[in-house]
Protein backbone atom coordinates (compact mmCIF):
# COMPACT_ATOMS: atom_id res chain seq x y z
CA UNK A 1 0.00 0.00 0.00
CA UNK A 2 1.63 3.42 -1.18
CA UNK A 3 2.21 5.80 1.73
CA UNK A 4 -0.44 7.96 2.70
CA UNK A 5 0.82 11.91 1.10
CA UNK A 6 -0.35 15.51 1.86
CA UNK A 7 -3.12 16.37 0.36
CA UNK A 8 -4.58 12.79 0.23
CA UNK A 9 -8.06 12.10 1.56
CA UNK A 10 -7.75 10.51 5.16
CA UNK A 11 -8.89 6.90 4.77
CA UNK A 12 -12.56 6.13 6.77
CA UNK A 13 -12.81 3.73 9.18
CA UNK A 14 -14.69 1.76 12.09
CA UNK A 15 -13.50 1.46 15.87
CA UNK A 16 -13.70 1.09 19.28
CA UNK A 17 -12.83 4.11 21.47
CA UNK A 18 -12.37 4.65 24.83
CA UNK A 19 -15.37 6.98 23.84
CA UNK A 20 -17.79 4.41 22.11
CA UNK A 21 -17.51 3.28 18.39
CA UNK A 22 -16.70 5.58 16.04
CA UNK A 23 -16.68 6.04 12.28
CA UNK A 24 -13.97 8.78 11.90
CA UNK A 25 -14.73 10.82 8.82
CA UNK A 26 -18.40 10.86 10.86
CA UNK A 27 -16.71 11.90 14.42
CA UNK A 28 -14.27 14.56 12.76
CA UNK A 29 -17.40 16.06 11.03
CA UNK A 30 -17.13 19.82 10.57
CA UNK A 31 -13.32 20.00 12.73
CA UNK A 32 -10.22 19.66 12.11
CA UNK A 33 -8.48 16.42 13.44
CA UNK A 34 -5.06 15.19 14.70
CA UNK A 35 -4.89 12.16 14.74
CA UNK A 36 -1.54 10.56 17.17
CA UNK A 37 -0.31 7.24 17.23
CA UNK A 38 1.49 5.65 20.14
CA UNK A 39 3.37 2.35 20.43
CA UNK A 40 1.69 1.22 23.45
CA UNK A 41 -0.18 1.48 26.39
CA UNK A 42 1.52 1.68 29.80
CA UNK A 43 4.84 3.12 28.35
CA UNK A 44 7.18 6.61 29.89
CA UNK A 45 7.07 9.05 26.99
CA UNK A 46 3.62 7.95 26.06
CA UNK A 47 2.00 8.64 29.17
CA UNK A 48 3.64 12.17 29.56
CA UNK A 49 1.86 13.13 25.78
CA UNK A 50 -0.99 12.12 26.17
CA UNK A 51 -1.25 13.76 29.08
CA UNK A 52 -0.21 16.99 27.53
CA UNK A 53 -2.87 16.69 24.98
CA UNK A 54 -5.51 16.99 27.99
CA UNK A 55 -3.74 19.85 29.40
CA UNK A 56 -4.25 21.90 26.28
CA UNK A 57 -8.00 21.04 25.54
CA UNK A 58 -8.26 24.31 25.41
CA UNK A 59 -6.26 25.62 23.04
CA UNK A 60 -7.46 22.95 20.59
CA UNK A 61 -11.12 23.54 21.07
CA UNK A 62 -10.45 26.96 20.28
CA UNK A 63 -9.06 26.33 16.81
CA UNK A 64 -12.23 23.84 16.50
CA UNK A 65 -10.07 20.78 16.41
CA UNK A 66 -10.95 17.51 17.87
CA UNK A 67 -7.94 15.06 18.60
CA UNK A 68 -7.70 11.36 19.44
CA UNK A 69 -5.13 8.99 20.22
CA UNK A 70 -4.67 4.96 18.62
CA UNK A 71 -2.30 2.91 20.29
CA UNK A 72 -2.10 -1.22 19.62
CA UNK A 73 -4.01 -2.57 22.98
CA UNK A 74 -7.80 -2.99 23.83
CA UNK A 75 -9.77 -1.29 25.49
CA UNK A 76 -9.60 -2.69 28.69
CA UNK A 77 -5.50 -1.78 29.00
CA UNK A 78 -6.58 1.79 27.37
CA UNK A 79 -9.18 2.28 30.09
CA UNK A 80 -6.54 1.16 33.28
CA UNK A 81 -3.89 3.81 31.56
CA UNK A 82 -5.92 6.87 31.10
CA UNK A 83 -5.99 6.63 35.45
CA UNK A 84 -2.04 6.14 35.34
CA UNK A 85 -1.75 9.16 32.64
CA UNK A 86 -4.18 11.60 34.93
CA UNK A 87 -2.10 10.54 38.27
CA UNK A 88 1.00 11.36 37.15
CA UNK A 89 -0.31 14.46 34.59
CA UNK A 90 -1.61 15.71 37.93
CA UNK A 91 2.31 16.37 38.96
CA UNK A 92 2.61 19.30 36.35
CA UNK A 93 -1.01 20.40 36.34
CA UNK A 94 -4.81 19.31 36.32
CA UNK A 95 -5.04 16.87 34.27
CA UNK A 96 -8.21 14.36 32.66
CA UNK A 97 -8.35 12.89 29.72
CA UNK A 98 -11.37 13.20 27.64
CA UNK A 99 -10.44 12.88 24.52
CA UNK A 100 -11.14 8.92 22.95
CA UNK A 101 -8.47 6.83 22.25
CA UNK A 102 -8.65 4.01 19.84
CA UNK A 103 -8.25 -0.15 20.62
CA UNK A 104 -6.11 -1.24 17.39
CA UNK A 105 -4.68 -4.08 19.06
CA UNK A 106 -4.92 -5.66 15.36
CA UNK A 107 -3.06 -3.27 14.04
CA UNK A 108 -5.53 -2.75 11.16
CA UNK A 109 -5.84 1.09 11.69
CA UNK A 110 -2.15 1.61 12.22
CA UNK A 111 -1.78 -0.71 8.46
CA UNK A 112 -4.02 1.68 6.99
CA UNK A 113 -2.48 4.99 8.05
CA UNK A 114 1.01 3.18 7.84
CA UNK A 115 1.86 3.42 11.20
CA UNK A 116 4.06 0.66 12.10
CA UNK A 117 7.69 0.39 12.84
CA UNK A 118 9.43 -1.69 10.22
CA UNK A 119 12.78 -0.05 10.99
CA UNK A 120 13.28 -0.53 14.83
CA UNK A 121 13.45 -4.17 15.69
CA UNK A 122 13.10 -3.72 19.20
CA UNK A 123 9.53 -1.51 18.78
CA UNK A 124 7.74 -4.94 18.92
CA UNK A 125 5.54 -6.90 20.87
CA UNK A 126 5.47 -10.53 22.68
CA UNK A 127 4.11 -11.91 19.33
CA UNK A 128 6.78 -10.15 17.26
CA UNK A 129 4.11 -7.77 15.78
CA UNK A 130 5.28 -4.01 15.35
CA UNK A 131 4.23 -1.29 17.41
CA UNK A 132 3.12 2.04 16.26
CA UNK A 133 5.68 4.78 15.94
CA UNK A 134 4.87 8.10 16.65
CA UNK A 135 2.85 9.42 13.74
CA UNK A 136 0.72 12.76 13.51
CA UNK A 137 -1.91 13.51 11.41
CA UNK A 138 -3.46 16.86 11.18
CA UNK A 139 -6.96 16.44 8.97
CA UNK A 140 -8.91 19.42 7.69
CA UNK A 141 -13.01 19.54 7.69
CA UNK A 142 -12.70 18.37 4.56
CA UNK A 143 -11.04 14.83 5.68
CA UNK A 144 -7.72 16.31 3.68
CA UNK A 145 -4.52 15.53 4.89
CA UNK A 146 -2.86 18.80 5.65
CA UNK A 147 0.55 17.46 7.93
CA UNK A 148 2.39 13.96 8.56
CA UNK A 149 4.88 13.84 11.26
CA UNK A 150 6.86 10.66 12.34
CA UNK A 151 9.06 10.29 15.28
CA UNK A 152 10.96 7.45 16.84
CA UNK A 153 9.80 5.74 19.83
CA UNK A 154 11.96 7.43 21.77
CA UNK A 155 11.58 10.99 21.02
CA UNK A 156 8.29 12.51 22.56
CA UNK A 157 6.09 14.85 20.66
CA UNK A 158 6.20 18.91 21.03
CA UNK A 159 2.86 19.44 20.51
CA UNK A 160 3.64 23.66 20.68
CA UNK A 161 4.81 22.79 17.51
CA UNK A 162 2.15 21.09 16.25
CA UNK A 163 -1.04 24.08 17.64
CA UNK A 164 1.93 26.13 15.48
CA UNK A 165 1.31 24.25 12.23
CA UNK A 166 -2.37 24.17 13.00
CA UNK A 167 -2.96 28.33 13.35
CA UNK A 168 -0.36 28.37 10.60
CA UNK A 169 -2.73 26.22 8.08
CA UNK A 170 -5.90 27.99 9.01
CA UNK A 171 -4.56 31.39 8.98
CA UNK A 172 -3.33 30.11 5.12
CA UNK A 173 -6.79 28.90 4.61
CA UNK A 174 -8.51 31.97 5.64
CA UNK A 175 -6.05 34.91 3.80
CA UNK A 176 -4.13 34.26 1.62
CA UNK A 177 -0.56 34.14 3.15
CA UNK A 178 2.45 31.60 4.35
CA UNK A 179 4.56 31.85 7.39
CA UNK A 180 7.84 32.38 7.67
CA UNK A 181 10.98 29.99 9.18
CA UNK A 182 10.00 30.27 13.45
CA UNK A 183 6.41 32.01 12.72
CA UNK A 184 4.27 32.24 16.04
CA UNK A 185 0.30 33.12 15.63
CA UNK A 186 0.76 37.11 16.44
CA UNK A 187 3.87 37.69 14.27
CA UNK A 188 4.52 38.99 10.08
CA UNK A 189 3.12 36.71 7.74
CA UNK A 190 4.11 36.29 4.05
CA UNK A 191 1.72 37.34 1.14
CA UNK A 192 0.77 34.56 -0.98
CA UNK A 193 3.03 34.50 -4.35
CA UNK A 194 -0.64 34.10 -6.32
CA UNK A 195 -1.88 37.86 -4.72
CA UNK A 196 -0.62 40.32 -7.25
CA UNK A 197 0.87 43.74 -5.88
CA UNK A 198 -2.40 45.24 -6.77
CA UNK A 199 -4.41 43.00 -4.68
CA UNK A 200 -2.02 43.32 -1.61
CA UNK A 201 -2.97 46.53 -1.62
CA UNK A 202 -6.56 46.12 -1.00
CA UNK A 203 -5.87 43.14 0.80
CA UNK A 204 -2.93 43.80 2.74
CA UNK A 205 -2.41 47.94 3.38
CA UNK A 206 0.41 47.37 5.16
CA UNK A 207 2.72 44.99 3.13
CA UNK A 208 6.41 45.28 2.58
CA UNK A 209 7.76 44.18 -0.43
CA UNK A 210 11.47 42.93 0.73
CA UNK A 211 12.48 40.93 -2.90
CA UNK A 212 10.91 40.75 -6.10
CA UNK A 213 9.03 37.56 -4.46
CA UNK A 214 9.25 38.05 -0.90
CA UNK A 215 6.28 40.40 0.68
CA UNK A 216 5.62 40.83 4.18
CA UNK A 217 2.31 41.99 6.37
CA UNK A 218 0.93 42.38 9.52
CA UNK A 219 -1.96 40.40 10.01
CA UNK A 220 -4.31 40.75 12.87
CA UNK A 221 -6.45 37.30 13.85
CA UNK A 222 -8.41 35.77 16.70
Amino acid sequence: MPSLRLGNIAPDFEAQTTAGPIKFHDWIGDSWAILFSHPGDFTPVCTTELGEVARRSEDFKKRNVKVIGISANGLDEHEKWVKDINSYGANVGPTDVQFPIIADPDRKISTLYDMLDEQDATNRDAKGLPFTIRTVFVIDPKKTIRLTLAYPASTGRNFDEIIRVVDSLQIGDKHRVTTPVNWKKGDDVIVHPSVTNDEAKTLFPEFSQHLPYLRTTPLKVD
